[in-house]
């Protein structure tokens, strides 16, 4: 493995190979990128930055990275799983959003990023911004702090309930108050809850509560909406009015991941209406049964526990914090979505390639099947066992031609032809040689005449001797053929 790359910072001249004892450090990279990362960690508070999304990506890992862009810069960013999932809408490419950030380094590329905690849409930035700037205020001067809160009393005889008279969360609050306590006596400060001037109204309502003492404890409520609905429990003049009421105050406003000034002034929050007039209900069926106080024990007793869980826990993140394992790890996962990545283009590309590899082979296999060879071949045959019959066929007709004319040349010299038309061959019977002149045979001597159809056994009686020329050379002629002839049939 090669060694690191070592930075050197000197004031001296170049060609001074050794530095001085008194020169600057000198820096690997990885300490150089580390140390700016705990600088940008720790200069920068947590910010809020509005921008356009671009370059989103969603690995398997569950993190969503991003650039947050304007018209002049952009930068990086990331969103780990764990805070992703509390997301209430979906960021799209070209999405304006508000997030919350820390400003950081991610050290194996050594690029400028920001972590993202929070991120909702940019519609509501300027409320948003607003309500953390009331919210770091407030919380400065102490409104939030716990020992302004008060304790909840355990058997109310009548609460007040500062909400709308016409809305569904004063409905909610009587079925529930029905339910577990219908002994309970509720009174009922109508207000506006959202709109202008809502603000005021609750928090004159308040200050009215307050004044009268007619009840034992409030419950700041209404349903859920937007956070421009719920805007009016984000006012001052509530907070105000919350932190110097003589009541115990619950603030039930929205839904369960809603948030409001109010509920963080309050003496409890309640997730929602429902929940809020339970908080200040006590259980009538719990009052009947026995155990009422076994459970309340045991309830105060695993509150104690659950607090010592809590501080422990306080304590275990506090010093998780101090060695931030969980941004190592955030690091670790980030480097191996990347690594994740490049390894799925790495497969995709052999797939690819076996792919080709595939087809090429597969049309290759298709050129050499035996059936396709076996059809070839088998059309090969017929067509050479056509050619085969053609030329047998024409071999024999040719041989049967030939034949033929040789059957008709033979007929035509041969001596039986001649012994057809009536002539006959002699020949000595005792030598067998065929006789071609008179001077050949005696008299008395026996001779063989061949007919056409047999032998006729002769004796000479006498011999003339014809003096004609044309019969003598006839009788020359027809003698010497049927001599060769016969001699020619005899071989």
């Amino acid at each position: 493995m090669a060694s690191p790359i070592r930075v050197l910072v000197s004031s001296d001249v170049m060609n001074d190979q050794t530095p001085p004892a008194d020169s600057p450090a000198i820096y690997t990279v990885s300490r150089l990128a580390e140390e700016a990362k705990q600088l940008l960690d720790h200069g920068f508070p947590m910010l809020w930055v509005e921008g356009e999304c671009s370059n989103l990506t969603r690995p398997r890992s569950g993190h969503l990275y991003l650039t947050l862009k304007d018209g002049d810069a952009q930068v990086r960013a990331a969103m780990f799983r764990n805070r992703n999932r509390l997301l209430r809408f979906q960021p799209q490419e070209g999405t304006q959003v508000l997030a919350r950030v820390r400003v950081s380094l991610y050290v194996p590329r050594g690029d400028f990023q920001l972590i993202v905690e929070h991120m909702e849409p940019a519609g509501d930035g300027a409320l948003r911004r607003a309500f953390e700037a009331l919210k770091a205020r407030l919380e400065a001067e102490g409104l939030f702090r716990d020992e302004h809160k008060g304790a909840l009393p355990r058997m109310p005889r009548r609460i007040g309930v500062i909400t709308s008279a016409t809305g569904a969360a004063v409905r909610d609050v009587c079925q529930v108050l029905q339910r577990r306590f219908p002994a309970l006596a509720v009174l009922i400060y109508p207000v506006r809850v959202q709109g202008d001037g809502a603000g005021e109204e609750i928090a004159t309502a308040i200050h009215r509560a307050s004044t009268r003492a007619e009840v034992d404890a409030l419950l700041v409520t209404r349903g859920g909406g937007s956070l421009e609905d719920l805007w009016a429990f984000n006012e001052e003049g509530v907070a105000r009015a919350i932190y110097d009421c003589l009541l115990p105050v619950v603030s039930a406003v929205g839904h369960e991941t809603d948030v409001t000034i109010a509920d963080l002034v309050a003496d409890v929050r309640a997730p929602t209406p429902s929940a809020g007039a339970e908080a200040l209900s006590p259980d009538g069926n719990a009052l009947l049964r026995e155990f009422g106080q076994r459970e309340r024990q045991l309830s105060e007793l695993m509150e104690r526990r659950l607090s010592r869980y809590q501080e422990r826990q306080r304590e275990l993140s506090r010093r998780l914090h101090n060695q931030h394992p969980g941004r190592r790890l955030q690091e670790r996962s980030q480097r191996l979505d990347e690594f994740e990545a490049r390894l799925t283009q790495a497969q995709r590309g052999r797939l690819e390639n076996a792919g080709t590899r595939l087809a090429h082979a597969s049309q290759r296999l298709r050129q050499c099947d035996p059936r396709l060879l076996v059809g070839q071949r088998r059309e090969r045959v017929q067509a050479l066992r056509a050619r085969l019959a053609q030329a047998g066929r024409h071999a024999v007709g040719h041989e049967r031609d030939r034949l033929a004319t040789l059957v008709r040349t033979l007929e035509s010299v041969s001596p039986l032809a001649t012994v057809q038309r009536g002539y006959a061959i002699l020949r000595d019977e005792s030598e067998g040689c065929v006789i071609r002149h008179i001077e050949h045979v005696d008299d008395g001597e026996r001779v063989r005449a061949r007919v056409s159809n047999g032998e006729l056994l002769c004796r000479v009686e006498g011999r003339e001797t014809r003096t004609d020329p044309l019969a003598s050379k006839a009788s020359e002629t027809n003698n010497g053929t049927s001599a060769e002839d016969t001699s020619s049939n005899d071989l």
